[in-house]
């Protein structure tokens, strides 16, 4: 058996958020991960303990600076590349509140982030033709791609489409912040077998699963589950620490 590479670093990451009201205090403060190829890391925490600014910083967000510590990707310290830099290399957010983009058709916008990210310059009908398998697995209308990008789309139909993004794009690492937000459980199960079959057709892709519910891990079934309080991890294990969550609380953690 080959040995299982590491993917994504962090080391003893300090962030905050940019404010011009002064300097405001660090969120994130003293995180460390390591996430190996083909792992699912959950992240679970309470509301404010920092997780969507970890998502956003490890994206780098400019809304956030770091403030001590490093970010690795594949061994290279991506702490200083832009937003689209780290795209382009292969780390992918999924947003908890993916954005309206008024006059960007779905399928327009997935033509100009395959053409960034792998340099791909597909037709449209290439790209559709593409897509298709993908609408169908998440339960999607054929004609979703025409409308425009997350304008008037339910929550279930946003973390579909970023599921279905995510599955297009092919990145190396997902990030994915609360990806079960505002999810029915019908909805949460399609959303959850898309990933399950994202890392089938991909498994060295990493994931780092940001989330409250443990409703979610029972689906994704991650390899490690790591609890989040006051910008810093504070326990690791697996599935048995989101039972205790579930049944003790965050107070137990704190």
């Amino acid at each position: 058996m080959l040995p299982v590479s590491e993917l994504f670093r962090i080391d003893n990451l300090h962030a905050r958020p940019i404010s011009d009201e002064g300097q405001a205090p660090d969120i994130l403060r003293g995180l460390s991960l390591a996430v190996a190829e083909g792992e699912v890391h959950a992240i679970m925490g309470p509301n404010g303990c920092g997780k969507s600014t970890l998502a956003s910083t490890l994206m780098g967000s400019p809304e956030y600076e770091l403030t001590g510590g490093r970010i690795l990707f594949h061994g290279d310290d991506v702490s200083t590349w832009p937003t689209d830099v780290r795209a382009k290399a292969g780390m992918f957010l999924a947003f908890q509140y993916p954005q309206e983009i008024p006059g960007v058709s779905v399928i327009q916008f997935l033509r100009q982030a395959l053409s960034a990210r792998k340099g791909l310059d597909l037709s449209v009908l290439e790209l559709r033709l593409a897509t298709m398998d993908w609408m169908k697995r998440l339960g999607m209308d054929s004609s979703f791609v025409d409308r425009y990008l997350n304008e008037g789309f339910s929550g279930g139909e946003k973390k579909r489409n970023e599921i279905m993004q995510m599955a297009i794009l092919e990145p190396e690492l997902a990030i994915l912040d609360e990806t079960d937000s505002g999810l029915d459980i019908d909805a949460l199960r399609i959303v959850a077998k898309g990933i399950r079959e994202i890392r089938a057709d991909r498994p060295k892709m990493g994931v780092v699963l940001i989330t409250h519910y443990q409703r979610l891990l029972d689906e994704v079934q991650p390899d490690q589950v790591h609890i989040m309080v006051e910008g810093r991890i504070v326990a690791s294990g697996g599935m048995e620490l989101a039972a205790q969550l579930e049944r003790d609380g965050y107070e137990a953690f704190r």
